[in-house]
């Protein structure tokens, strides 16, 4: 048999697919709720792709309370780079929404587009990522934390003991998975 090819839709993943088969359990109601958020976190992700381009030409948005205007507009004001992926290894590694370091002073912003509950653990995880890729040691820098959501801005400036313990838990938790990765058994090697 020859089969279609449907290289349009490679890559992508239908709503009613086969790997997320839970759908066949969903009345209409929580059919629609699942639709809905799958749209909002589309919706998220076309705000980013739009907020780290108006970042990149420097086009600043009217001032409103709109946290995805205040987002750019504050990152373009402190000179930070969009979308920068931190790396300290392949188990630890992720992508802040826009960073800057500038004085000794480290800038990590975060944009949340949902309505769900925010924690700054995850941007204290990318600066501890920051200070494992470029050799800071958290007690010599400044640290402040921005999530953007709702009309509000959430500032949080970690001690640097709590991020070096991050930065210790890393490095332990890194160590582990790879000590696992040698232990697995892979059935397609002998």
């Amino acid at each position: 048999m020859k089969f279609n090819l449907h290289y349009d839709l490679m890559d992508r993943h239908a709503f009613l697919s086969a790997s997320n088969y839970h759908w066949l359990n969903y009345d209409e109601e929580k059919l629609r709720n699942a639709y809905a958020k799958s749209q909002t976190q589309f919706r998220g992700i076309a705000l980013h792709d739009f907020a780290k381009q108006a970042i990149l030409l420097g086009i600043k948005l009217p001032k409103t309370k709109n946290p995805v205007n205040q987002f750019i507009n504050d990152a373009i004001g402190y000179r930070m780079a969009p979308e920068q992926i931190l790396f300290y290894s392949y188990n630890a590694f992720g992508t802040s929404d826009a960073i800057s370091f500038r004085n000794n002073l480290l800038r990590v912003h975060d944009l949340k587009t949902g309505l769900s509950r925010v924690s700054m653990v995850q941007l204290e995880i990318y600066s501890a990522l920051f200070c494992l890729e470029y050799d800071h040691l958290p007690k010599n820098i400044d640290i402040e934390l921005r999530i953007y959501q709702v009309s509000k801005i959430i500032i949080h400036e970690p001690t640097h003991v709590d991020t070096r313990r991050i930065m210790e838990k890393i490095i332990y938790f890194d160590k582990k998975i790879e000590e696992f990765k040698a232990e697995e058994y892979n059935p397609w090697q002998k």
